[in-house]
């Protein structure tokens, strides 16, 4: 049960109406966040919604089933659509598209990269500056220093800053130099560092674990909504299978099931998907035809020299052709529907 309540709601009235519901045998918890309050019911008796939508104080009430309650499609039929300010929106109704390269190396790189997408139009840029790498030798990124000069070269540019933060700890360092915070594949159940996401304004980005499952990839969102933050992108990145002709199997079956099953953006990483530079474009264009709501991957001046990824990053003869494509893709799309 998912119980939106009114703004102004009295105090005394929202207790009254905790206690009716817990009379039912149901465990109530309390969710407040940047655009409302909520109440989360979980039981298993039958309930007659309509004598409890009634009582003051409640502006709307379903019946939820799923375990994910809050970002379940089924109470909030309109999808979501994010607004990162200076015209910059994820979500239904445009396709966003996030890149960069994987790792930030450098103020000429950076610079090079930053120009690329401002001729291009590109207005959110990825980029590491703490890597998770298998082999603790790997360059493992520049940290917050680097963060910091990312930050002021994109914002001086008008684009936003999109970084994975991978330990609770450095939420509150990073927050300021940060646009959306990303949630690595290894992270997605890292349920400590969910929760501290679910205390900040900021927009995260939460990417499916290497093995997980679409349920669990939902209720890791559902972590962060149930913390007091809606501004949730899910990310479909590729999952490790029996499959050993390319790095990870990009699922896009995950793309229409997850469209259907919560109002969150849906997003897709065909880099990481799929993890060979030649199949990343054909994969990034299947993603736009199969719904997704943007597209993130991995552009360097000269792959062959990344930091890490190489092999599955884009040149940028070969993004700007991308983007161009992804864009015919989306107004196809559109037409279709």
């Amino acid at each position: 049960m998912l119980i939106q309540l009114e703004k102004d709601i009295a105090a005394n009235t929202k207790v009254d109406i905790i206690n009716q519901i817990k009379a039912l045998k149901y465990k109530v918890t309390e969710v407040t966040t940047q655009r409302a309050s909520y109440l989360v019911g979980i039981g298993k008796a039958e309930v007659d919604l309509r004598a409890i939508g009634q009582l003051p104080g409640i502006r709307d009430i379903h019946q939820v089933s799923d375990d994910y309650q809050l970002v379940s499609r089924k109470w909030r039929v309109k999808p979501t659509v994010l607004d990162l300010g200076d015209g910059v929106y994820i979500g239904e109704g445009s396709l966003s598209l996030v890149a960069g390269p994987c790792s930030i190396e450098s103020e000429e790189q950076m610079e090079k990269v930053l120009q690329h997408l401002l001729d291009n139009n590109v207005r959110l840029m990825r980029g590491g500056v703490f890597k998770p790498r298998s082999s603790p030798y790997s360059f493992r990124g520049l940290g917050m220093e680097g963060l910091k000069q990312f930050h002021q070269m994109a914002r001086a540019r008008g684009i936003k800053v999109v970084t994975e933060v991978m330990q609770v700890s450095q939420v509150e360092e990073m927050h300021d130099y940060v646009d959306v915070f990303q949630v690595g594949a290894r992270n997605t159940q890292n349920f400590n560092l969910l929760d501290a996401l679910g205390g900040v304004d900021k927009p995260v980005l939460i990417k499916r674990g290497i093995s997980g499952t679409i349920e669990e990839l939902l209720s890791s969102a559902e972590y962060v909504f149930s913390g007091g933050n809606e501004k949730l992108i899910l990310c479909e990145r590729g999952i490790r299978t029996f499959e050993t002709a390319s790095r990870n199997t990009l699922d896009l079956n995950a793309v229409p099931i997850l469209k259907e099953k919560t109002h969150l953006p849906v997003v897709v990483d065909p880099s990481h998907g799929i993890g060979i530079r030649d199949y990343v474009a054909p994969m990034a264009l299947a993603a736009v035809m199969a719904g997704a709501d943007g597209i993130l991957y991995e552009t360097h001046e000269k792959p062959e020299e990344a930091a890490s990824d190489g092999q599955q990053t884009l040149n940028f003869e070969e993004s700007a052709r991308l983007i161009q494509n992804l864009r015919r893709v989306y107004g196809l799309r559109k037409e279709l529907v």
